[in-house]
């Protein structure tokens, strides 16, 4: 199967939020290269950035799930760079 390299860019407005999307980042673990958060308390939103490298559909799938969140913004950003599972 083909994998892909991206950048995952969330927003949260609603912070309450923030436990499932961890729970659906756990169910990537194994795909995902890095992660960073940071909340911004004085816009009261948090800022989270995943480098990930995964099959498209684990990738549409994870922002799926995360998108339909309430108060939740999602976007990926894809390399060029498409190789082989190992």
């Amino acid at each position: 199967m083909q994998s892909r390299v991206a950048v995952i860019s969330i927003i949260v407005e609603q912070i309450e939020n923030t436990e499932k999307i961890n729970a659906l980042l756990h169910e990537c673990a194994e795909y995902i290269i890095g992660r960073m958060g940071l909340p911004y308390r004085k816009r009261s939103v948090s800022i989270i950035s995943i480098a990930i490298d995964a099959p498209q559909d684990v990738i549409s799938t994870l922002t799926g799930k995360i998108g339909k969140l309430t108060g939740v913004s999602v976007k990926t950003a894809y390399s060029t760079v498409i190789s082989d599972e190992t």
